[in-house]
């Protein structure tokens, strides 16, 4: 459950992340191709049969958690009825199973290309990803802070100096 729940949340801030600059998100794949290649080992034939199979299973993920986001975005707990908060929880689980099957169907096909070593490594890769992409979401916003935190003091300190003149 919290695994679930961390990945839904890094889908949104990425889904966010992604969708403001196009660049910015050719570079974040660029560098999760990168990071999964080195760790899986891919010889140049398997890579030619893995990508493909492994994109399918990204944009089928992709969509599942999106088209979850988007009836979340239209549910407002506030104004629900209790018929339309359970209809949100029955298709919340809808969306783990689906995505449970979805896991289930394309590591078969994967392991059909690379061994069972290096669909756990592939596993990994992908949750240090998210953990990385995470940690550099957080050193910006962090840097942004303390920009408007460094901004803030000089515009006090130059108040501080007209009042004084």
């Amino acid at each position: 459950m919290k695994k679930l729940l961390f990945t839904t949340l890094l889908l949104c801030l990425t889904t966010l992340a992604l969708a403001q600059n196009d660049e910015a998100r050719q570079k974040i794949e660029s560098a999760k191709i990168a990071l999964i290649s080195e760790r899986l080992g891919l010889t140049p034939e398997d890579a030619q049969k893995f990508w493909p199979i492994y994109n399918e299973y990204s944009q089928k993920r992709r969509e599942n958690h999106q088209a979850f986001a988007q009836a979340r975005r239209d549910f407002n707990p506030e104004t629900a009825t209790e018929q339309e908060t359970k209809e949100m929880l029955k298709l919340g689980r809808e969306v783990k199973e689906r995505q449970l099957k979805l896991e289930g169907e394309y590591s078969d096909r994967m392991l059909q290309v690379i061994d069972s070593k290096q669909l756990m490594n592939l596993q990994n890769a992908e949750r240090d990803f998210k953990r990385m992409l995470l940690d550099r979401l957080d050193q910006r916003r962090q840097q942004q802070q303390n920009s408007n935190d460094q901004l803030r003091r000089q515009n006090n300190e130059r108040m501080r100096n007209k009042r004084n003149n």
